[in-house]
């Protein structure tokens, strides 16, 4: 525990380390280490992710975004299955090379340190900085990678719930936005209009109720 508190990421509003299941209680610094690596790139795909699930559902009719026939829409759970032959063998081979140098990079050999990382390796720090962005100054550097770790916490998060909601009612995350708007505003004008003693009273739109998951389509 004491050295999971000397690691970026303890910020409000928990001023103490988070750990209500007590994981770190017995845990060794190497684990914590491990732990820490874990997050940090699960974080960082959950980034990529989250931003990758808005852009595609915004963007699915644009031909930049390999969908030159258009067979690609609807909600982004659904996109996976519909990309062609000729996407995923050059992705499959970029992701085994990103994930090589990681390993290179930040991991021990397993013939003499299982799944363990180097000592001398610094948690998440892949030299890779292009734009030269990385701040030389320890505190300001703390400062940026509790904030990278707060971003992928929330990210992580975001992305569980897109797909959790998008499973519910299998609509696309701002077009369920948009419609649950559209509901609230109607609803409004409904009470309005019962207060005034209107004769007719606007009805949500059929199409609104079933995108929301409200009646089967």
């Amino acid at each position: 525990v004491d050295y999971a508190k000397t690691l970026p990421g303890v910020s409000a509003p928990f001023p103490d380390v988070f750990d209500p299941l007590g994981c770190l209680n017995n845990a060794t610094v190497p684990e914590v280490r491990r732990w820490r690596e874990a997050e940090l790139t699960h974080g960082r795909v959950s980034m990529l992710a989250a931003l990758g699930i808005v852009v595609g559902e915004q963007l699915e009719d644009f031909p930049l975004f390999y969908n030159f026939d258009g067979r690609i829409s609807g909600p982004a759970i659904n996109q996976f299955q519909q990309v062609g032959q000729g996407f995923w063998e050059p992705l499959v081979l970029v992701i085994g090379i990103c994930e090589t140098y990681r390993v290179a990079v930040g991991w021990a050999s397993p013939a003499t340190n299982f799944n363990q990382l180097k000592d001398d390796y610094d948690i998440g720090n892949l030299q890779f900085d292009p734009l030269g962005l990385c701040p030389t100054d320890p505190d300001e550097l703390y400062e940026l990678k509790t904030k990278e770790l707060n971003n992928g916490r929330l990210a992580m998060i975001s992305v569980a719930g897109f797909v959790a909601q998008e499973f519910v009612n299998n609509t696309e995350i701002f077009q369920h936005l948009f419609r649950y708007l559209e509901e609230e505003i109607i609803l409004e004008i409904d009470d309005i209009e019962l207060e005034i003693g209107a004769k007719t009273i606007t009805a949500v739109p059929q199409i609104v109720l079933e995108e929301l998951g409200k009646v089967a389509q």
